[in-house]
């Protein structure tokens, strides 16, 4: 048993390097499944959250938002369940309802430290977590969303709603202020990286933001690394009502640049008519893979079933998706004499 624990921790350690740029749930989740694959993983993560928890931190201390963040870490995390409990755990009466207890460890890390990426780093050390979790940037950003009427608002958290009220289409969203520098150890994880993954995630406030800091988006074109966008399974009501895959992926390029990536990994497994039904009721729908118009914008759908229905929501399944797109490096990859050498298998346990 030693043995095989031992020979699963070297092709870990020796597998390729990813580096997954997004935010919320979505990203936390494919982690997940791709730290069963290699332990040279790094998530660039958005900063730009200013509501719930997050939001009332950002207030108080003035510090960056930790949600997002956390949240990656925690994936990522290799700990006892009782901390892992701890970490979850959320307050629920006085001043402190609603915060968890993990955003307020990093506010306590972030008080001690020189700067909001070395607490991060510091947590990180704290959970023994397999790879690295890093702001895309540690300057100050708000979201500000522009919508095809004109109209526009500022604040993460303000968009959903604006967006019902305007009862139109995004046309565009910016950070204030405009152009922020990217963290040099976040350009230097995508320049150094075997394949890069955007997503999955809310397209405006979690990924697209990333698009906007500068020097994020010229390492991505820079670099021999295979790109992949991991389409959401659903659109999301109060940001792509409508959406096709290619809305989605004409959105990232008209941000970022054309071509950033070319390829996209969509969901092909069927969703339950209960479970689709519930959502439609809700203002979403499964997103339609329209592959002539993807190959159009010159980027190939790759149609796979990752998607699951979990407590009653559809979720990409983070075992299937992880070895969905370990099997695409090493498909479409370059991989580098001397590098190294890894196997696609099946982590024990999934």
């Amino acid at each position: 048993m030693e043995t095989e624990t031992a020979s699963n921790h070297i092709r870990k350690a020796d597998g390729p390097r990813v580096t997954v740029i997004g935010g919320g749930n979505g990203l936390s989740t494919m982690l997940r499944g791709l730290k069963n694959y290699t332990e040279n993983l790094t998530a660039v993560v958005t900063v730009a959250d200013d509501g719930g928890g997050s939001g009332k931190l950002r207030e108080d201390l003035g510090m960056l938002p930790p949600g997002d963040i956390r949240n990656c870490m925690e994936a990522l995390a290799n700990t006892e369940p009782l901390m892992r409990e701890l970490l979850h755990y959320r307050f629920e009466e006085g001043s402190l309802q609603g915060q968890s207890f993990g955003n307020l460890f990093l506010a306590a890390l972030n008080g001690i430290s020189p700067s909001f990426d070395v607490a991060v780093r510091r947590m990180s050390e704290v959970l023994a977590i397999t790879g690295r979790v890093l702001p895309v940037t540690t300057a100050n950003v708000q979201l500000e969303a522009e919508f095809e009427n004109g109209a526009s608002v500022v604040g993460e958290s303000k968009i959903f709603w604006c967006k019902k009220k305007q009862d139109c289409r995004i046309r565009r969203v910016r950070l204030l202020p405009q152009c922020p520098e990217a963290l040099p150890e976040a350009v230097a994880a995508i320049e150094d990286a075997d394949l890069i993954v955007f997503g999955p995630g809310s397209l405006y406030t979690s990924i697209i933001p990333n698009l906007l800091v500068h020097g994020i988006v010229e390492a991505v074109q820079e670099t021999d690394a295979l790109k992949v966008y991991v389409c959401n399974v659903m659109t999301q009501d109060g940001e792509t009502e409508g959406y096709t895959v290619s809305d989605h992926i004409a959105a990232l390029f008209q941000h970022g640049a054309t071509g950033l990536f070319d390829l996209c990994l969509t969901n092909s497994a069927p969703i339950p008519k209960e479970i689709a039904d519930r959502y439609a009721g809700e203002g979403a729908e499964p997103i339609r893979c329209d592959t002539e118009k993807c190959a159009a914008l010159g980027v190939e759908a790759v149609q796979r079933p990752v998607a699951m229905v979990e407590n009653g929501f559809v979720r990409h399944n983070p075992a299937l998706l992880a070895k969905e797109l370990i099997a695409l490096q090493q498909e479409r990859g370059i991989r580098i004499a001397g590098s190294g050498d890894y196997q696609l298998e099946a982590p024990s346990g999934h």
